[in-house]
């Protein structure tokens, strides 16, 4: 399996259970994912955070205000593979409640991964909400 393929599973398989599950209340499949080597950041919807401390107060935090996800839809835009490096660009639709109210909203996501001892590893997250 090529390194473009062998991401692309990855990212249809590992990445997206990491983010059904964060919308479903549980942080750990994300905290999972990413990197525990600095530097690594988020750019957020919401908020952002630099460095361990701030990623895992960000991620604690979205999973106590989602829960009852009820449709995840990763539009995969481009991406690419280049030796241990490698990024994702699309739009996720989410219907999901968010302190307990439900809602329904498309984020313009790009992802920055790298490879460590072997695994993807998600070291920077942008993303905004998409309007009009």
């Amino acid at each position: 399996m090529s390194d473009r393929s062998e991401f692309l599973h990855w990212v249809r398989s590992t990445l997206y259970d990491a983010e059904l599950a964060i919308h479903n209340g549980d942080a750990g499949p994300r905290r999972a994912i990413w990197s525990r080597n600095e530097p690594v950041s988020v750019l957020g919807a919401w908020r952002n955070a630099f460095g361990q401390q701030e990623l895992e107060e960000l991620f604690t935090g979205l999973a106590r205000q989602f829960s009852n996800c009820t449709s995840y839809e990763f539009e995969l835009l481009a991406y690419e593979v280049v030796g241990d490096m490698a990024y994702t660009a699309g739009l996720e639709h989410t219907s999901a409640s968010v302190d307990g109210e439900p809602r329904s909203y498309v984020l313009r996501a790009t992802q920055v991964y790298r490879r460590e001892d072997g695994a993807w590893k998600v070291a920077h997250r942008h993303g905004d909400t998409v309007t009009g």
